[in-house]
């Protein structure tokens, strides 16, 4: 019996793994317990931006742990400072709350819109049909797919779902009651679906014309994923606040909620917090992860983005099973005409470790550190398994 076997009742049954135990990593590959070697398209499911072993994300890592892991949000710490300067400068809001997890940040946007709304009594928020913004009551509850609220019984009131890229869907359900809408760019589980850039625009002008707060949820595609530090630039529409985790501080757990002042201001002390959020090794990792970013991997997934995008289009020519091959940057998915599990299996006995999104979708997030030549290899081994 191998040693996952063995080990894995003492597991809550959360997840459909793979039969494999991953023991390092370095650069764009992983390694299993026997030695096994995979080309890395997954990054942990967009969260390993940096890949594997990165000298400045380790020194920092280690450095910091030397120094201080924890200490209550209740003290200052230069780590946390340093970064929430990089993030404002590196975009157009003006204040940062740290937290833990991407479903964490969508928390903070539920909130704060109730909070931002109170004093004219709206509490009403809209997000759109198969989204996914979390596990979290309040996230799953926003996200626009029923199978994840199954069995849940009562979920967080006034929230409405619209069609995505249906601006009249959402039109047709703005009220005198609505306070904020939330959006991902692209939706990520729902089947890497981008937004049309019109879209977004008319949804703009619509809570600019009604002081609707309109927040983004960058959680997977943001933080330099789509060939811009902030996934809302790649489309030239301002939100009033953005959402991230996943990325940002290279695989150590880090949430981020991001906003302009007119927003952030509605949160005072008390009103929200989090033990670990922004904690001192949390924070020391995103600010090497923002250097080494802005340090040419942010063209790095422009350009390399632009690659793989082609190379999956020429897949396409080649097998008629692919019916789709849509995204933005490093966040591609293809739409098979079948199941992608077994495809994806095949992929990984082969080298190459994919993750889907819906049934029939295969995703491709691969470090932001990914190169012409990794994508290369990594076609060859998914025309191997298709």
């Amino acid at each position: 019996m191998n040693s996952f076997e063995e080990k894995s009742k003492y597991i809550m049954n959360t997840y459909n793994r793979f039969p494999i135990i991953l023991e390092k990593g370095d650069g764009m590959y992983v390694y299993d317990e026997n030695g096994k070697k995979y080309i890395d398209f997954a990054a942990g499911i967009a969260v390993n931006s940096l890949g594997y072993n990165n000298k400045k994300l380790t020194d920092a890592i280690k450095n910091q742990s030397e120094k201080l892991l924890h200490c209550s949000n209740l003290y200052w710490t230069k780590p946390q400072l340093e970064l929430s300067e990089k993030l404002v400068k590196l975009g157009d809001f003006d204040k940062v709350f740290f937290c833990n997890s991407g479903a964490e940040a969508i928390e903070s946007a539920l909130k704060i819109c109730r909070k931002y709304g109170s004093e004219s009594e709206r509490y009403e928020i809209i997000t759109m049909k198969h989204s996914f913004h979390g596990r979290t009551f309040g996230a799953v509850t926003a996200t626009g797919q029923p199978h994840y609220q199954e069995g849940l019984g009562e979920l967080l009131p006034n929230i409405k779902y619209a069609e995505f890229n249906n601006f009249e869907s959402v039109k047709n359900l703005v009220n005198e009651k609505t306070c904020g809408i939330i959006i991902e760019p692209i939706q990520g589980e729902g089947g890497i679906i981008p937004a049309k850039k019109e879209f977004l625009q008319n949804l703009r002008e619509l809570c600019d014309k009604n002081d609707i707060m309109l927040i983004f949820d960058e959680v997977q595609c943001g933080v330099g994923r789509l060939g811009t530090f902030f996934a809302y630039q790649r489309f030239g529409v301002v939100p009033d606040a953005a959402a991230m985790a996943k990325g940002i501080a290279g695989g150590v757990p880090m949430g981020v909620f991001i906003a302009k002042e007119k927003l952030a201001k509605s949160f005072k002390p008390g009103d929200h917090a989090s033990t670990f959020g922004g904690n001192p090794l949390a924070a020391a990792a995103a600010n090497a992860v923002v250097d080494e970013l802005k340090n040419g991997l942010i063209d790095n997934a422009y350009n390399v983005g632009e690659y793989l995008g082609n190379a999956l289009k020429s897949l396409k020519s080649k097998f008629s099973s692919i019916i789709d091959v849509r995204g933005v940057g490093l966040m591609y998915g293809i739409e098979l005409d079948k199941p992608a599990a077994p495809i994806i299996a095949r992929a990984i006995e082969n080298g190459l470790l994919l993750v889907g999104a819906g049934k029939n979708v295969i995703r491709f997030v691969p470090p932001l550190i990914v190169s012409e030549n990794d994508v290369d290899i990594a076609i060859s081994i998914l025309e191997n398994s298709l």
